[in-house]
């Protein structure tokens, strides 16, 4: 095992080389010594130059202070960029951008601390607090947290229990829609020169439903045009035929998911089928959203149609 001290630190190293000479001088061999510890065998004789400095000894083996150039901003005010930036936006403070870039987090150290530093600079101090830049989950501001939590802590965890007792299934529903001619990801190219992919000429589109329980299992169905309320009861119905366990389904708020046919449809199953909805504007508690994100950023985009195929083949496939 072959050990870099450079990723250690000084009072680890201190406490290496102190070991080190003192077990050389009960009579180990230096290379067995410096095996055990990982560093290469030389590594040894200048600690042992340096520890029989006169009136040193061993002392001469201790960590000193790295030398350098001192921080501009002090630890405290590190901790306090963390707390500017970390769960909050730039707008609280005053600027018209709603993303935190390097530029404006500089920018925020002047006026706060009468400090400027480089953008290297500013980039090294947020790594050391532990911010990364990132790409933002979007959440609309008519959430409601309190809904949220609520639906998180007691409403889902009632269904879990409603549905054990019932011995029934809890499957999540979503719907989404696919073009032919949407691209979703990026290619490469040179620089200055837009690259060209071929996609049919032809405008196809189509609808899917799908449906995902918690432990894993899936069902799904395509069809086309918009989802109606008759549509989504026949959907309904092909997903409950051959099913011998009662059926939770959650959902989100659709319009087409809360009409009296839906309503009636539901009644009729006498107590088979069970419908509830989570909050308005929280995707982010449907599983099955990440169905239809896998499904087009690695299945119909990466590709374009080829001659003969449809579109409804593909998203099946």
């Amino acid at each position: 095992m072959r050990r870099d001290g450079r990723t250690l630190d000084h009072r680890t190293l201190e406490t290496i080389r102190t070991m080190a000479v003192a077990r050389v001088r009960e009579g180990e061999r230096p290379r067995a010594v410096m095996a055990s510890h990982g560093f290469h065998r030389c590594t040894i004789y200048r600690w042992l130059k340096t520890a029989r400095r006169r009136g040193q000894g061993l002392k001469a083996l201790a960590a000193r202070p790295a030398t350098g150039r001192p921080r501009t901003l002090s630890a405290g005010q590190e901790r306090q960029v963390f707390r500017w930036i970390n769960g909050k936006n730039p707008m609280q403070y005053g600027f018209d951008f709603g993303l935190w870039m390097r530029q404006i987090v500089r920018e925020l150290i002047i006026r706060r601390f009468g400090v400027r530093l480089s953008l290297a600079s500013i980039g090294t101090v947020l790594a050391r607090q532990g911010l990364t830049p990132q790409k933002p989950l979007q959440r609309t501001y008519q959430r409601d947290p309190a809904a949220i939590a609520r639906r998180q802590r007691e409403t889902y965890l009632a269904i879990v229990r409603t549905a054990k007792r019932d011995k029934a299934e809890i499957y999540f529903w979503d719907e989404s829609g696919f073009r032919a001619n949407a691209v979703h990801g990026p290619t490469w190219g040179a620089k200055g020169q837009t690259s060209v992919i071929s996609v049919p000429g032809q405008r196809q589109g189509i609808s899917a439903a799908s449906a995902i329980s918690a432990k894993g299992a899936f069902w799904f169905a395509t069809y086309a045009g918009e989802l109606t309320s008759e549509r989504f009861v026949t959907l309904l119905r092909r997903m409950l035929r051959g099913r011998r366990r009662p059926l939770h389904l959650i959902l989100d708020g659709l319009p087409a998911h809360k009409t009296k046919a839906v309503t009636q449809y539901v009644t009729e199953r006498h107590g088979t089928l069970t419908v509830h909805y989570v909050p308005g504007y929280a995707p982010d508690l449907n599983p099955d959203e990440l169905v239809w994100s896998y499904a087009k950023r690695t299945g119909e985009a990466r590709w374009p149609l080829q001659k003969g195929e449809t579109l409804e083949a593909r998203v099946t496939r």
